[in-house]
Formats: structure tokens, C-alpha cells, sequence
């Protein structure tokens, strides 16, 4: 069942590379701009590598489903997709994976984006940890949450430099 909810959740990755791409063109129709082309290749290949992991960790290393442990990630890893997917409605065609502003439109300030600027990366960063936990795949859980604070580190700034929160 495990190895289903990994399927699912790539899956749903390539749904929203296809919703991506479509808001990508939309935008740049609309004369947006993109910032941080750079580090994108290195967030698909932690992205690949985290459901990689999850697959490979608990097969190569007999990882067991611990009930206690692995019940709650489910329901952390599912609310985040909960979450992810509200950003990405609240955003419309402005929700992107690539860092992509439309000059001059005001921040959105509505669903998930009244409490926090960058509500998506709690999602990401709660599925990071949830998902590989769900079948006790701690290594991959902990490379993931380190690799990804790192990326997340040049990400936030990108994107707060290009949507005006620093100066």
C-alpha cells in the first residue's frame, strides 16, 4: 500500500508540472518575468530523489510500517497536499514551480496567504519529513528535510527579492 501512496503522490507531482507549465505560458503571455532559473534543476533532482527514497529506503533496508509513527505521517503528508493544493487554487494562474512574476499585480492576499507569505513551502516541508516517515524511511526523511533547507534558503530569497518582501 505504501509503494500506491508513493505512485499517487507522483502522480500528483506531474499534475502539477502540467498546471505549472500551462500557468508558466500564461504568464509570460502577460509579460512576467522569471527569477532564479538556476536553481530549479537542483529542486527537481530533490524532489525525484525524495520519492526515490521513499521507495528504495524501506525496500533495500526492510524498513517496517510502525503504526504509531507511520498513521500520523500519513495524515501530516495528506494534510499537506491539502494545503498545496489550496496555495495553488488561491493562486490561479499565478501559482507556478518556477519563481514567475507578473509585473505590477499586487500580492495575493487571500486562502492560505492572509497568515503566512509562502504557505506552499510548509507544505512542502511537512510532506518532506511526513512521507518517508510513514514507512519509517528515516534516512530519507532526514537527507530530504537538510537538502531541502538549504535549497529552501536560495529559493526564499529569490523569490522574496522578486516579489518585493526585501530590498
Amino acid at each position: 500500500m505504501y509503494y500506491l501512496l508513493i505512485l499517487a503522490v507522483a502522480i500528483e507531482r506531474v499534475a502539477e508540472l502540467v498546471v505549472s507549465k500551462r500557468n508558466a505560458q500564461w504568464s509570460f503571455a502577460q509579460g512576467a518575468k522569471e527569477f532564479g532559473q538556476s536553481h530549479y534543476p537542483v529542486m527537481v533532482v530533490l524532489h525525484t530523489a525524495l520519492l526515490l527514497g521513499c521507495i528504495i529506503e524501506p525496500w533495500a533496508l526492510h524498513r517496517p510500517f510502525i503504526p504509531w509513527l507511520g498513521w500520523p505521517m500519513l495524515a501530516i503528508a495528506a494534510l499537506s497536499q491539502v494545503l498545496r493544493w489550496w496555495c495553488i487554487t488561491t493562486l490561479g494562474h499565478r501559482w507556478n514551480t518556477r519563481v514567475i512574476v507578473l509585473p505590477n499585480a499586487p500580492l495575493v492576499r487571500e486562502g492560505p496567504y492572509r497568515w503566512l507569505h509562502h504557505p506552499n513551502y510548509v507544505a512542502v516541508v511537512a510532506e518532506g519529513f511526513a512521507l518517508p516517515l510513514v514507512h519509517t524511511a528515516w534516512l530519507t526523511a532526514a537527507i530530504f528535510t537538510l537538502a531541502n533547507a538549504m535549497l529552501l534558503g536560495v529559493r526564499l530569497h529569490v523569490e522574496n527579492s522578486a516579489l518585493g518582501y526585501t530590498s
